[in-house]
C-alpha cells in the first residue's frame, strides 16, 4: 500500500534546541579558545607528514607579514613627502626612495607568499595519504566485536564520511588563519606606531563578521551530525538500488516502488533540516554583514574626527586607511579561514576522537608466544556478549578440540555455533572464562600470531575483487605448488580452468575483463583459500552452502583426506555430513545440551536426533 508508514529504524531528526554533541553548543569565546589547539593539531599532523614543506610554509607565510608591515611603513614615507609643501616635482623626487622601498617590499611579499603557496600544495596530498593510512590502519586493526557496536559504526561513519577528507582542509585553513593573523599582527604593529587610537577601530568592522561566521558554522555542523542515522540510511538504500548484488530481488520482488518511497522518505526530511540550515545560515549572515557595515562606517567617522582635531597629519590618516583596509582584508581572510577551520575542525575532531578511541580498542603487547602446534584446545565456561544484546550469545560453554580431530558444532540457528568457533579462532574475546592451546592461555597472545596458526572458511566469505590467485593466497604466496594442491583440494582448478586467463583472471565484473563466478564457484575458491593457509586449526563454517549435492559430498570427502594429522572444527547444518566426527557438540541458546559422537547422540534421543531425524525424513 503507497500509504502505509515506513518503518526507518534509528533514523531521527532532532531539533535545533537538541542537538546531542556539545561542541554544537559551544559559544563564540568558547571557539576562540578552541582555535590555539585545533591549529596545533593541524600543524602536528603537518609536520608529520612532511617537516620541510611545513617549516617551509609557516617561515614564508611570516616574511610575507614582515614584508607587509615593511611595505605600509614605506608607504607613510611616499605620502608624507607627497602631502609636505614645495614644488610637485621636489615632492615627487622626495618620495621616489620611500616608493622604491614599497616596490621591493611588494615584490618580495609576492615572491615569499607564492613559494609558500608552493609549499603549502605539497603538504596536501601527503597529509591525506597520511590520514587515509591512520584511519584505515587503524579500522582493519581493531577487535572484531568493535564491528558489533552501533556506536563504534557511528563514530566510524563520522571520521570516514568526512575526518579523514577534510583533514588536509584543516591543514589549510590553519595555515590561512596563521597567515592571517600574522597580517593583521603586521598592520596592528603600523597602526600602533602611527597613533594607538588607530588600532582599536579595526575591531569595529570585523567582530560582527566574526560572530556570523562562527555561528553559521556551529549550526552546519549540529546539522550534519544530526543527519550522521539518516545519510548513512539513505547511502544504503541508494547501494540496493544500484548495486548488482540486489539488482537481481529488486526486480524479482518489484521492490523499486518500496525502496524508492523510503529513499524519498529519508532525502525529504534530510532536504528540509537542509533548507532550514540554509534559511538559519542566511539570517545570520545578513546580521554580520549589517552591522560589519555599521562599523566600517563608524571607523572612518573617527579617522575623520581624528583629522578634524588635528590629532593625526594626513599622510598618516592616508597610512591608515591603507592599512585598516589591508588589515580588513586580511581579517575577512582570518574569518573565512576561522569559519572554514572551525567547521572543518569539528569534523577533523571527530577523525581524531575516532583513532583515539579505535587506539583503545587494539590489543596491548602479550607476554607468551603463539605455541606451533597443540596437544588440545580447551574452552571452559566461555561466556560472550554482543555490545548492546540483552542476552549473551554464549553461555558457561565448555568444549575439548584433541589435535587430529575432526569436530563438529550443531544446533539451529542463533544458537551460539559460529560465535564459539570465533571465539576458538582468536577472533573474539570471551566476557569470562578460558581458552587454552594446551598450557597457554590465548589472553595471553598475540591474536595476529594466533590467527596465522588458524585457517577460517567462512559461509558469509568475501569476494574479493582480486585475481583467482590472490583470491586464494590473500597475498601470502607460497609458491605454484602449494597454490595448486589447494585449488585441487577445494575443487576450485576445475573452476579457475575454465577462466579466460587462469589464474590471473579479475574476479570482478565491476573492472575491464573481469570474470565474475557463480556462488557455488566463490564457495570453492573460499575453501581453497583455507586449504591454502595449511593451519594447524581449520574452521569450516558452512562450507557447503552454496554447493550442490554432488559437489557438497565430494568436498567432504576431500575435507576427510585433507584434514589427516589436522585439526578441524566443522559448522554444519547438514548433518549428514557430521555422521563420521570424533565428537559433535550440539548448542542450544548459547549453551552445550549434547556431546558425543553420531551414535551416542542418536542414542539419547534429544535434540540432535530429532534434527538428524527430520532431515533424513526428507530424503525417504
Amino acid at each position: 500500500m503507497q500509504n502505509e508508514p515506513l518503518e526507518l529504524g534509528e533514523i531521527s531528526f532532532p531539533t535545533w534546541s537538541a542537538h546531542t554533541d556539545k561542541m554544537a553548543k559551544v559559544g563564540f569565546l568558547a571557539i576562540a579558545r578552541r582555535l590555539p589547539s585545533l591549529v596545533s593539531q593541524a600543524l602536528r599532523m603537518a609536520w608529520q607528514a612532511s617537516p620541510r614543506d611545513t617549516l617551509a610554509t609557516v617561515v614564508l607565510n611570516l616574511l610575507g607579514g614582515v614584508f607587509t608591515a615593511f611595505g605600509l611603513l614605506a608607504t607613510t614615507g611616499v605620502l608624507t613627502a607627497l602631502f609636505s609643501e614645495g614644488p610637485t616635482p621636489d615632492r615627487v623626487v622626495a618620495a621616489l626612495p620611500s616608493l622604491a622601498l614599497v616596490g621591493v617590499a611588494a615584490v618580495l611579499r609576492t615572491a615569499v607568499q607564492a613559494g609558500a603557496g608552493w609549499a603549502q600544495s605539497r603538504l596536501t596530498p601527503q597529509i591525506t595519504r597520511l590520514a587515509e593510512e591512520r584511519l584505515y590502519g587503524l579500522t582493519s586493526q581493531v577487535e572484531l566485536v568493535a564491528y558489533d557496536d552501533p556506536d563504534f559504526h557511528d563514530s566510524l561513519e563520522r571520521a570516514s564520511s568526512r575526518g579523514v577528507f577534510t583533514a588536509e582542509y584543516v591543514v589549510s585553513a590553519a595555515v590561512d588563519v596563521v597567515t592571517a593573523v600574522v597580517g593583521i599582527t603586521a598592520v596592528a604593529g603600523v597602526l600602533g606606531v602611527l597613533h594607538p587610537v588607530l588600532l582599536p577601530l579595526l575591531l569595529l568592522a570585523v567582530l560582527p563578521d566574526a560572530w556570523a561566521a562562527v555561528r553559521s558554522a556551529r549550526m552546519r555542523y549540529s546539522t550534519m551530525y544530526s543527519l550522521i542515522p539518516a545519510r548513512r540510511r539513505k547511502w544504503i538504500i541508494a547501494d540496493l538500488l544500484a548495486e548488482r548484488g540486489s539488482a537481481a530481488e529488486v526486480r524479482a520482488f518489484t521492490m523499486r516502488g518500496f525502496l524508492l518511497r523510503m529513499y524519498d522518505a529519508v532525502a525529504r526530511a534530510e532536504q528540509d533540516v537542509m533548507l532550514t540550515l540554509a534559511r538559519r545560515q542566511t539570517t545570520a549572515r545578513l546580521v554580520g554583514e549589517a552591522l560589519g557595515g555599521i562599523g566600517t562606517a563608524l571607523v572612518y567617522v573617527a579617522l575623520g574626527v581624528l583629522l578634524a582635531a588635528a590629532a593625526i597629519p594626513l599622510a598618516v590618516a592616508g597610512t591608515a586607511v591603507l592599512a585598516i583596509r589591508s588589515g580588513q582584508s586580511s581579517l575577512a581572510t582570518l574569518m573565512f579561514a576561522t569559519n572554514r577551520l572551525y567547521e572543518q575542525g569539528l569534523y577533523f575532531t571527530d577523525f581524531l576522537e575516532f583513532c583515539a578511541e579505535a587506539e583503545q580498542r587494539l590489543t596491548g603487547p602479550r607476554p607468551h608466544a603463539v605455541p606451533d602446534g597443540f596437544s588440545s584446545i580447551t574452552a571452559r565456561d566461555v561466556t560472550f556478549t554482543y555490545p548492546g544484546a540483552e542476552a549473551p550469545a554464549l553461555r558457561g560453554v565448555s568444549v575439548e578440540i584433541k589435535q587430529g580431530e575432526v569436530i563438529a558444532l550443531v544446533g539451529e540457528n542463533g544458537s551460539g555455533k559460529t560465535t564459539l568457533a570465533k571465539i576458538l579462532a582468536g577472533l573474539y574475546e570471551p566476557d569470562s572464562g578460558t581458552v587454552h592451546w594446551d598450557d597457554t592461555e590465548l589472553r595471553d597472545v598475540s591474536p595476529d600470531e594466533l590467527r596465522r596458526r588458524t585457517a577460517v572458511i567462512a559461509q558469509d566469505h568475501t569476494r574479493w575483487p582480486l585475481t583467482a590467485r590472490y583470491n586464494i593466497t590473500m597475498g601470502t604466496d607460497k609458491g605454484e605448488p602449494a597454490l595448486h594442491a589447494a585449488a585441487a583440494v577445494a575443487g576450485a582448478d576445475e573452476v579457475i580452468e575454465e577462466l579466460p586467463h587462469g589464474y590471473r583472471t579479475l574476479l570482478d565484473r565491476r573492472f575491464k575483463d573481469g570474470h565474475e563466478l557463480s556462488g557455488g564457484q566463490w564457495q570453492r575458491v573460499a575453501v581453497a583459500r583455507g586449504f591454502h593457509r595449511d593451519a594447524v586449526l581449520l574452521i569450516c563454517d558452512e562450507p557447503t552452502a552454496a554447493l550442490d549435492a554432488r559437489a557438497e559430498h565430494a568436498l567432504f570427502e576431500r575435507i576427510r583426506a585433507h584434514s589427516d594429522g589436522r585439526t578441524v572444527l566443522l559448522i554444519t547444518h547438514r548433518l549428514a555430513s557430521v555422521r563420521y566426527a570424533d565428537r559433535i557438540y550440539v548448542l542450544d541458546h548459547g549453551t552445550i545440551t549434547e556431546q558425543g559422537d553420531h551414535g551416542t547422540l542418536m542414542s539419547l534421543g534429544g535434540l540432535y536426533a530429532d534434527l538428524y531425524s527430520l532431515q533424513a525424513s526428507a530424503y525417504r
